[in-house]
């Protein structure tokens, strides 16, 4: 596992943006100062300002064998 800074996905850095502003939303304090009063803002803003890093597993992406058509076809 290694802990990663950067964002590698817009995808990745939402998720992690949406997980800060959980906590947020549950009591964590906000790690940098702000004038919004919105989770969501401040956990933008703690992204922006490199407050937050988040953990990648070094585990690979595993396709699934699947044998035959993957979608059935239907004779009509």
């Amino acid at each position: 596992m290694t802990i990663e800074t950067g964002f590698d996905s817009n995808y990745r850095k939402v998720m992690v943006a949406a997980r800060r502003a959980r906590q947020l939303q549950n009591g964590s304090r906000a790690l940098v100062p702000t004038q919004s009063t919105k989770p969501c803002r401040i956990a933008q803003d703690e992204i922006n300002a490199g407050k937050i890093s988040y953990v990648k597993a070094d585990v690979p992406v595993v396709k699934p064998v699947v044998e035959g058509p993957a979608i059935p076809i239907l004779a009509s």
